[in-house]
């Protein structure tokens, strides 16, 4: 008998699959084997992911600012660029290691070198915190107790590690990776960096499942090209406890949509 996962729902995937408009069966033609892709193409397919993923929070460095910052050094920009190569270091680590709790964490830490003090890198939080409106500083989301969030994560890496060993179809496995990008959102785990290791692990996920070739799809210059819509779509409540999971198919069709995107 099959697992049964604790967060990850199946609830919404004949829903999801009657309003997906994704041509499946070409997914594999799509996706490139890592042998197609140059030592050279595949870093710069890891720093897109991690500029466009740290533009979504706020960082204001386009790619050609990046590139020549890091040829020269020199700038204005020293904290925004080591942001930026602290998440492809994340990146980079996923890349290579396997998918599971304790790597989360690593990953974490190691993204986290310009927004946390080092005691809460790779920590979970240790107060409450939520998402708060921009403009009037209210809060419009606010996340789990700090004192269970270890126990919910444990949760979501049990569902991860069932989704992993279980057959799935292409369309089955954009759809877990999405939720699994809204469950880290809703749970939100770290004092700060929550974004970049929800958009992390959907992709880490990605490529679990659909091999390597995987972190070359542009999800994160997607969202950041859609950004309005993230956002929108990314708010399923006021908080962890009144959650409408029934709203969640708007955020889970901007997944595949990002195979169409070109950096």
């Amino acid at each position: 008998m099959a697992k049964k996962l604790a967060l990850i729902s199946s609830e919404f995937i004949k829903e999801y699959s009657i309003a997906c408009k994704i041509n499946w069966a070409s997914v594999s033609r799509m996706l490139k084997p890592r042998a197609a892709y140059s030592p050279e193409d595949f870093e710069y397919y890891i720093i897109a992911s991690s500029l466009f993923s740290s533009k979504i929070e706020g960082n204001s460095l386009d790619l050609n600012s990046f590139m020549n910052y890091r040829g020269h050094k020199t700038g204005a920009h020293k904290k925004e660029f080591k942001e930026i190569e602290d998440l492809a270091s994340a990146y980079r680590f996923a890349s290579a290691n396997k998918l599971v709790q304790a790597n989360f964490l690593a990953a974490h830490e190691m993204l986290s070198g310009t927004l946390l003090k080092k005691k809460e890198r790779g920590s979970f939080r240790k107060t409450l915190v939520g998402v708060f409106d921009n403009n009037t500083g209210r809060p419009v989301y606010l996340a789990v107790e700090p004192e269970l969030v270890h126990q919910e994560v444990t949760k979501l890496f049990a569902d991860i590690a069932i989704l992993v060993d279980r057959k799935l179809s292409y369309k089955q496995v954009f759809y877990y990776a999405s939720l699994i990008h809204l469950w880290v959102a809703m749970i939100h785990p770290f004092a700060d960096g929550n974004g970049r290791i929800a958009r992390l692990l959907e992709k880490w996920f990605l490529a679990a499942k659909l091999g390597s070739s995987a972190w070359a799809i542009n999800t994160e210059r997607y969202y950041w090209d859609h950004r309005p819509g993230y956002y929108r779509n990314i708010s399923l409540g006021y908080n962890y406890y009144t959650l409408h999971w029934e709203r969640c198919i708007p955020f889970l069709l901007m997944l595949p949509k990002a195979l169409n995107t070109r950096n």
